[in-house]
């Protein structure tokens, strides 16, 4: 995977352009880190490349609240403990 700066890419658009159906992704870097992905792409598969763009961050977000709710303790609340959560919350609301 080729990595590129984003002066480059202002740049080189050009041979970015060029170059981006070979190396099918390109990651984009400011200042040495990375902040974009370039992925080739045609009308034929546009719809599945963004289905599958957004499963990975869904799955990404869904990773994130799970090592979220390990480091905060929450991954040890019991179903019954969740139910009175949200059954004093509705209780809260309808007051």
């Amino acid at each position: 995977m080729k990595f590129l700066s984003v002066r480059d890419l202002r740049g080189q658009s050009a041979k970015v352009w060029k170059e981006l159906p070979g190396e099918r992704e390109m990651v984009i870097t400011s200042n040495g880190r990375p902040i974009a992905i370039l992925a080739a792409i045609n009308e034929a598969n546009l719809e599945e490349s963004l289905s599958a763009f957004r499963t990975a961050r869904a799955v990404e977000a869904t990773a994130y609240l799970q090592r979220r709710s390990v480091e905060q303790g929450t991954d040890r609340i019991t179903l019954d403990e969740i139910n009175a959560e949200i059954k004093s919350v509705r209780n809260k609301r309808a007051r």
